[in-house]
C-alpha cells in the first residue's frame, strides 16, 4: 500500500512540472500571427488616461511604462504576461480588425491550470472582439481546477483588444487618415 501510494504521488508530481514550460518562442507565435512577414516593431507608451483604463479592466495597474507589440496592416500582436494563481503566464494575441484571429500559450509556470493552453480552450477567443462596455463580446467556458488561468487568458485578451484600439493599426484610425 505505501508502494502504491508513492507512487501516486511521484506520478502527480511528475505530471505537475510536465505542465510547466514554454510551449512556443516568440518567432514561431510572430510567424503565425503574420503569416512568417516581417512586422514593424512598436512601443505603445500609456497615459494616465490608458493606465486607469486598464487598471479597471484587468484589477491592477500595468507594471510597465510601455507596452511592446508588433503590428502590419490592420494586425497587431501582443505579448502578455498574466498572473494565474502566483505566477505569470505568457500569452500571445493576434488582432485583426479589432478581433482576435489568434491566441497562443507561449509559457506556463504555474502548477494547475495548465489546460489553458490547448485549442479547445484558445480556439474560442478567436473572432472574440470588445463590447461597448469594454468586456469579452462572447462569454468563455471555463475548466474545472484551472479557475485562476482561464481568468488570466480572458484579462490578457481584454487587454490586447483595448491596446489595439490605441494603436495606428486599428480600423478607426486607419479609415480616419485620408
Amino acid at each position: 500500500m505505501k508502494r502504491l501510494l508513492f507512487a501516486v504521488s511521484i506520478t502527480a508530481m511528475a505530471l505537475t512540472v510536465s505542465a510547466k514550460g514554454d510551449y512556443m518562442s516568440l518567432e514561431a507565435f510572430l510567424g503565425l500571427a503574420f503569416d512568417n512577414a516581417e512586422p514593424a516593431r512598436e512601443a505603445l507608451w500609456f497615459s494616465a488616461d490608458q493606465r486607469r483604463a486598464i487598471q479597471g479592466m484587468v484589477g491592477h495597474e500595468p507594471g510597465v511604462l510601455r507596452q511592446r507589440y508588433w503590428g502590419q496592416g490592420l494586425r497587431t500582436a501582443w505579448v502578455l504576461d498574466e498572473i494565474g494563481k502566483e505566477r505569470p503566464i505568457t500569452i500571445g494575441i493576434a488582432i485583426e480588425g479589432n478581433r482576435i484571429s489568434r491566441l497562443e500559450i507561449l509559457s506556463f509556470r504555474e502548477s494547475r491550470g495548465w489546460e489553458v493552453r490547448y485549442p479547445f480552450f484558445t480556439d474560442q477567443f478567436i473572432g472574440m472582439g470588445l463590447d461597448e462596455g469594454g468586456k469579452l463580446s462572447q462569454p468563455v467556458d471555463g475548466i474545472t481546477g484551472a479557475t485562476l488561468s482561464v481568468r488570466a487568458v480572458k484579462k490578457a485578451a481584454t487587454l490586447a483588444l483595448y491596446l489595439h484600439r490605441q494603436t495606428p493599426y486599428t480600423d478607426e484610425k486607419i479609415a480616419a487618415t485620408p
